[in-house]
């Protein structure tokens, strides 16, 4: 019985493994390469952002590494955030943390509404969302503002992430 139990095991290993896999899936097409966004914030002021993704761990975890300003004047670019994406088995969500250069450390919910990818999280008092928009494989709109019941209440940010090649 016990033989008959580590067969059953081992033969259902590839599956669960496979469905690990999957709960980050929604990353896949963005994973091993890097990404270029430039625009303007709702105030006036540049945004320039380099994101490259990868699996780690196995695949139990996406990782973002950004480069963009670094400085409030705006005028020196370097590393400036490392994020983590993972999915929360007792939450059945993905859960994200964004650390940055500065210290600061940014959390929330990742969502998939099809191809697209919906970051949530609380910024002071308000909730903000960031969506990566799928257009194709080497092309996401990207918005950052108030997002509720499928509608953009505000938008703080509006631009394009564009493969890197």
């Amino acid at each position: 019985m016990n033989k008959i139990k580590y067969i059953l095991f081992f033969l259902g290993l590839p599956l669960i493994m496979a469905a690990q896999d999957s709960q980050l899936s929604v990353f896949d097409n963005l994973v091993d390469k890097t990404w270029y966004a430039e625009g303007k914030w709702g105030d006036g002021s540049a945004f320039k952002q380099e994101v490259t993704f990868e699996y780690d761990l196995g695949k139990a975890i996406v990782t973002a590494k950004s480069k963009g300003f670094v400085d409030a004047e705006q005028t020196k670019i370097g590393d400036r955030n490392l994020g983590i994406r993972k999915f929360d088995k007792s939450s059945n969500t993905i859960k994200f943390w964004e650390f940055d250069v500065f210290g600061g450390v940014t959390e929330g919910t990742v969502m998939q509404e099809g191809k697209n990818i919906v970051y949530q999280y609380k910024y002071g008092t308000s909730i903000v969302t960031d969506m990566w928009e799928y257009v194709d494989d080497s092309t996401y709109n990207f918005k950052v503002g108030s997002y509720k019941d499928g509608k953009w209440e505000q938008v703080y940010l509006s631009t394009k992430f564009i493969q890197k090649k």
